[in-house]
């Protein structure tokens, strides 16, 4: 308890310091593709590890933990963190070992980070998304709904380039077609928080 305490002072202390991000462009969204987008963003639901096995995810909350202590040093903050980060990444269909890397590059884990641009906590979106996909309640500074708007958000960028992470990290930063932040966030992937899960836990939900 005393140090989830300190941690929350440090929380505020840099809740207007500056992130790298870029600003995501504000366009027209097809009804369609609005209406998808919004239905994720409102389906609420407790965050929770998704593993086929409960050992597999055992093993990987306790190896980002241990990556992610230096910049949280709470243990309970830390892993609430990460099992937010896991469901809202797979629930999208996203790595997230890639989503690890663009927090990393985009807000250094500071919840309440805001960027020039105006783009807001851990996944640095920006507020004009709530009126496209949300509702002006939804505060972007909660670590849950931050989390699920960037998720689908990305998600949404990689539909509409095909698969392509380069091109949809660039949209996400509001940098198409320059290779600076690609370039940061899949290197913040590789060398930081890549993951292969131990092979005798691969097998591990296998009668």
């Amino acid at each position: 308890m005393k140090t989830r305490l300190l941690f929350l002072p440090l929380c505020l202390v840099l809740a207007h310091a500056p992130a790298w991000a870029g600003a995501q462009k504000e366009e027209a969204l097809s009804a369609n593709v609005a209406s998808a987008m919004s239905r994720s963003v409102s389906d609420v639901n407790a965050p929770r590890l998704v593993f086929d096995d409960a050992r597999q995810g055992r093993a990987w909350l306790a190896e980002m933990s241990a990556r992610l202590q230096k910049r949280i040093p709470d243990p309970w903050v830390r892993e609430r963190l990460l099992t937010a980060i896991q469901y809202e990444s797979t629930r999208a269909g996203l790595d997230p070992q890639l989503v690890l890397g663009l927090i990393q590059v985009e807000s250094g884990f500071n919840k309440y980070a805001i960027s020039g641009a105006g783009a807001r906590g851990l996944m640095q979106v920006m507020p004009f998304w709530t009126r496209h996909i949300g509702t002006p309640q939804h505060n972007l500074f909660d670590l849950s709904t931050n989390l699920r708007y960037g998720c689908t958000i990305l998600r949404h960028y990689l539909d509409v380039e095909h698969g392509n992470l380069y091109r949809a990290l660039g949209r996400y930063n509001g940098s198409l077609g320059k290779p600076e932040y690609p370039n940061l966030v899949m290197g913040a992937w590789k060398a930081r928080w890549h993951w292969e899960m131990p092979a005798a836990l691969r097998t591990a939900s296998l009668p």
